[in-house]
């Protein structure tokens, strides 16, 4: 109980933090505000001028500022967009489908490709699909995502015309459609990495003592595998998995902008080059937050899989 209100407390400070760094980087930005607020010369009249910084408390302290800014955020107010003049909550919630959908087939990919093709390179250590399974995992880890992306566009997308070059479609199957080569490409450097992990905790666990007892036992190689060997392993592979999901939701940009994407991360990409510094805030504060949800997810879900690991926090 004392350790999860330790991680609670920390969880809480860590947002506080995060926001509070996000929003003194947009207050530090080069550029006034009134700038993008009011775009046209003409209309920059005192008393245009003095309402506008009024409407935005541009003339209150940082702290204040601050103080406001997160007093909304908790009511679910992240203010208004310079841009699009709407309610920067209505513009995630239209957003943020698409980076979920892309990132929640991206991690089915590369959890099922990525374990698989690491139990069966454990499994065949030593042989000549090892090897390759190897060889063709370490080179994925290696390609940037927008190198691998720029290669699917060009070849499944241009080429042989199975995808569409962007957009995101329309209905379930139809955006399942258009994000299928998204998330591959979002996907090969992930469960390249999955796969060594698996791989290489599986060999570990073959190693150890406990499975040398389970074999001078007499039980079989498929039980002995999968209760001693592969069961043991999920741990790290659960992490792995997790942190690689995290980082996802952070970091579709790239994707999103190769695909035509309308998602978080190109609106992201959007705000900053039109200095809307509402949105911007939002999406970094929602990054911070999808991946301190992940974290906790995976946290929660570890015990499950190995319960030693609840008796040692109890114990603890």
């Amino acid at each position: 109980m004392v350790a999860l209100s330790r991680r609670l407390g920390a969880l809480v400070l860590t947002l506080a933090v995060s926001s509070f760094v996000i929003f003194a980087g947009m207050y530090a930005a080069p550029g006034d505000p009134l700038t993008f607020l009011i775009k046209n010369p003409e209309d920059r009249t005192p008393d245009r001028v003095a309402a506008v910084r009024a409407a935005y408390h541009l003339d209150d302290s940082f702290l204040h500022q601050y103080a406001l800014w997160a007093k909304g955020v908790l009511q679910g107010d992240l203010g208004t967009s310079f841009v699009y003049k709407q309610p920067v909550a209505d513009l995630m919630i239209t957003r943020l489908p698409v980076t979920l959908t892309l990132v929640a087939m991206a991690a089915l990919l590369f959890v099922v490709i990525g374990v698989l093709l690491g139990v069966v390179s454990a499994l065949k250590r030593g042989t000549t699909l090892d090897a390759a399974i190897t060889g063709i995992t370490t080179f994925l880890t290696s390609i940037p995502n927008f190198v691998v992306a720029l290669v699917l566009v060009s070849v499944f997308a241009v080429q042989l015309g199975w995808f569409e070059v962007s957009g995101s479609g329309d209905g379930f199957l139809g955006r399942i459609y258009h994000l299928t080569l998204p998330a591959i490409a979002l996907a090969i450097g992930a469960f390249a990495v999955v796969s060594r992990v698996t791989r290489q905790t599986m060999v570990e666990q073959q190693s150890l003592e406990h499975v040398d007892v389970a074999r001078s036992f007499g039980l079989p190689r498929r039980k002995i595998i999968w209760r001693h060997v592969l069961r043991n392993s999920l741990g790290p592979v659960l992490t792995m998995c997790g942190l690689i999901v995290a980082s996802m939701l952070a970091g579709t940009v790239v994707i999103e902008s190769v695909f035509g994407l309308s998602g978080v991360g190109s609106m992201l990409v959007d705000s900053i080059n039109a200095h809307d510094f509402p949105v911007v805030q939002a999406v970094l504060l929602y990054m911070v937050i999808a991946y301190m949800a992940v974290t906790i997810f995976v946290d929660l879900l570890y015990p499950l899989i190995d319960p030693r690991t609840l008796e040692r926090r109890d114990a603890a």
